[in-house]
């Protein structure tokens, strides 16, 4: 005997048939969106809408379309950002030893090109835990905005006059493929290593002041192999893609760091590009530093992941294919 689903009711006012198509989506696709995360049925007439599954599953389903109802006033809604509410409504939430805890109000970092915040709980831990910390650590796989929440910060500090400049570190190490002979001087050189840090620049400050800061050196763009023997204070520091610093390299980045500056450093242990993947620096790192004071570990899920909703499944595939390996 199958016992019946529940099932509610919504109806969704005012009743106009442009907002309820932006909230449907192309062919209803985010309809099926939110079904396929959520494991319920969606079905609609108008701007009547009834959910059928288990009770909690259609508690959540009524939330996030009231929710994305609500944002149909002012823009039409993008698969984007189905896949971004459903991570912040109904997303599996880490277990309580895997997050940090965030006391207070949420940490929201504010730029002159808008506010950034974190769409997960685990994003909104990291946010505090860089708040709240001279040297904090964010680990995890691609598309968790470890980098880009690391720039964020960084802008905001610099606005805020807490810092004086961004010093943008990446080591340059080639991703499985020979680059060659480049040409040019060598800014332009290990412009392919560093392009990635760019780009949060750019959407965060817009071209032409990344640029005008570049030139006056208050936003410093390098790679690792220019930290050795300097001593950075008053400086918001990020060293990106960590998991290809080799240990001597981690060390010395860290001790780098000098007075009223703050480190992040980010990096994924599953995209190791070193030939030794054993001597990462940021593997190491995590082994040596593990309960020090003042410094932090954030260790990001594939449920954190912000891009393609296909992103999730494929670091799941990865990450148990690697456990069959092992």
């Amino acid at each position: 005997m199958t016992s019946t689903p529940a099932h509610l009711d919504l109806v969704l006012e005012p009743d106009e048939a442009g907002r309820i198509a932006s909230l449907n989506g192309p062919f209803d696709a985010h309809l099926r969106q939110i079904e396929l995360r959520l494991g319920i049925e969606i079905r609609n007439r108008g701007n009547f809408y009834r959910l059928l599954g288990p009770e909690d599953e259609i508690a959540r389903g009524q939330t996030l379309l009231e929710h994305l109802f609500a944002q149909t006033e002012t823009s039409s809604l993008a698969a984007e950002q189905i896949h971004l509410a459903l991570l912040e409504l109904s997303g599996p939430r880490p277990a309580a030893e895997e997050l940090a805890p965030v006391e207070g109000d949420e940490v929201v970092v504010r730029t002159k090109r808008g506010v950034v915040r974190g769409r997960t709980p685990l994003q909104k831990a990291y946010l505090k835990a860089i708040a709240a910390h001279d040297v904090s650590f964010g680990i995890g796989p691609a598309g968790t905005g470890k980098t880009y929440l690391a720039v964020a910060s960084a802008v905001a500090a610099l606005e805020k006059d807490r810092v004086r400049r961004i010093v943008l570190v990446r080591p340059a190490v080639e991703a499985g493929e020979k680059l060659g002979f480049l040409p040019g001087d060598m800014a332009q050189k290990v412009d392919p290593y560093l392009r990635p840090l760019y780009d949060g620049l750019y959407e965060m400050l817009g071209f032409e002041r990344v640029a005008k800061l570049i030139e006056k050196n208050v936003i410093e763009v390098a790679p690792l192999a220019y930290m050795r023997g300097r001593t950075l204070n008053e400086s918001f520091i990020i060293l990106d893609e960590a998991q290809n610093t080799t240990t001597e390299q981690m060390k010395m980045f860290l001790t780098r760091i000098g007075f009223g500056s703050c480190a992040v450093i980010t990096g994924d242990l599953t995209q190791t590009d070193l030939p030794n993947k054993d001597r990462s620096g940021l593997k190491h790192a995590i082994a040596v530093l593990d309960g020090v004071a003042g410094i932090s570990f954030t260790y990001f899920r594939k449920q954190d992941v912000v891009r393609h909703p296909l992103v999730q499944a494929i670091v799941g595939a990865y990450e148990r294919h690697e456990a069959e390996q092992a």
